[in-house]
């Protein structure tokens, strides 16, 4: 059963009334797609996704349309990357080999392994292991926002660690386990990688406001991020709570 489209005149508000959110999204996007996808690409895609958003949303699900519009508006402009096939073989087969490798020591020493012990298993060195960690980060392979399941609304990473829908009864006791596992996995970060998320998921800047902040390069705050959303995604596939 289909969720009712709202009259043609709701649509059009909702769209005239979240226009703003298409260039808030783009722009917090833009570290992530590859320099071959234009801005003007994005914003094409992305309202793509603002007017599917208002065909498809249903108030009677409680949820706000600010947050299924993002979520929706973010998905359009994924899929339009995958549509340009912006993502090679080779970097899939780095991607995999980060996580696996992550996957293999996490096991092995009960616990998330430091930059050291992944360069190791690896056999690079400290400054070609951040090196990977960059290259990866530029190619957008891992986000908080990154998608775990695929309902309507998207939840994502960066979900279990606020609440932004109001979940239902039925949700809370997955929220819950998921909410403690996310603690858990921060406590395990690094102070710096722990600032880095803070900074820039919740506070909402820039990789280069970072690194003016914590007086570092902002390649160094790009395998930062990398290093600690790898360490999320690595625990959450060890989770019960994980759906690729």
């Amino acid at each position: 059963m289909f969720p009712p489209v709202p009259p043609l005149d709701d649509r059009s508000l909702l769209i005239r009334e979240n226009m703003p959110l298409v260039e808030l999204v783009v722009q917090r996007m833009v570290p992530q797609v590859p320099s071959f996808m234009t801005k003007e690409d994005m914003i094409s895609a992305a309202m793509v996704g603002l007017v599917d958003a208002a065909n498809k949303f249903d108030p009677a699900k409680g949820v706000k349309f600010k947050t299924f519009a993002e979520y929706r508006v973010r998905g359009a402009i994924l899929d339009e990357m995958r549509k340009l096939d912006w993502f090679s073989r080779s970097m899939r087969d780095k991607q995999n080999h980060l996580t696996q490798t992550m996957l293999r020591l996490e096991r092995t020493l009960g616990r998330s392994p430091d930059e050291e012990e992944m360069a190791a298993d690896m056999g690079l060195t400290l400054d070609g292991y951040r090196d990977l960690l960059i290259e990866v980060s530029h190619l957008g392979c891992v986000s908080l926002h990154e998608t775990l399941d695929h309902t309507e609304e998207g939840r994502s990473f960066l979900d279990s660690l606020e609440d932004i829908g109001g979940p239902a009864p039925a949700d809370l006791i997955e929220k819950e386990e998921m909410t403690r596992l996310m603690a858990e996995i921060l406590e395990e970060l690094s102070e710096k990688e722990r600032l880095v998320i803070a900074l820039y998921y919740y506070e909402e800047l820039t990789q280069k406001e970072i690194a003016e902040v914590l007086g570092v390069s902002e390649g160094r705050i790009s395998q930062l991020h990398s290093q600690a959303l790898l360490k999320l995604r690595v625990k959450l596939i060890n989770s019960d709570l994980y759906e690729p």
